[in-house]
């Protein structure tokens, strides 16, 4: 599988490593082959601000608040007639995410912002690819539970920059 990620910082509140996006292409390229996605895909992936992804949030959901990620898929697997493991050449659409709420949310969780943005991808990903866990319980169910193993995939990857963070931190 070939992927092509568009890479857009929108933000400037927090620094934008090639690390972190190296991380986040390996968490999208696991979720595509998770999923057994072949051919070639392309993403787009941006970082805002609480700020921007608010309006982002109030001009697409209608809802205006903040909120850490948002998926807009360029496919609706429920009527294009997509077949994923075909090799075919996909464009699955945008991610964005807020980096400020990111790194909130790490605080709280404690563990790294790379490792919040790493699962925001992820679970981006999923919805790129037609998940939806606001559609009931067991939509909800099945998409929680592909995230939890994908991320289980990255778990040492995840683990090394949640070390590197601690480490940081104690400095």
């Amino acid at each position: 599988m070939k992927l092509m990620i568009y890479f857009d910082d929108g933000q400037n509140k927090i620094k934008v490593t090639n690390a972190l996006e190296m991380l986040l292409r390996h968490a999208i390229e696991a979720t595509l082959g998770y999923e057994g996605v072949n051919g070639g895909c392309e993403v787009s992936l941006t970082f805002t601000d609480d700020e921007g992804i608010r309006e982002l949030n109030s001009r697409y959901r209608g809802i205006d608040r903040a909120t850490d990620v948002l998926s807009f898929p360029q496919i609706d697997f429920g009527t294009d007639g997509i077949d994923l493991s075909d090799n075919s050449y996909k464009i699955l659409g945008d991610i964005v995410i807020s980096l400020e709420r990111a790194g909130m949310q790490a605080e709280e969780i404690g563990h790294s912002l790379e490792h919040e943005a790493a699962f925001l991808c992820v679970h981006s990903t999923l919805h790129l690819l037609g998940y939806d866990h606001v559609t009931g319980e067991e939509d909800e169910k099945v998409m929680f539970g592909k995230q939890k193993e994908i991320i289980a995939s990255l778990a040492s990857e995840l683990a090394a920059f949640d070390r590197k963070g601690k480490e940081g931190n104690a400095e």
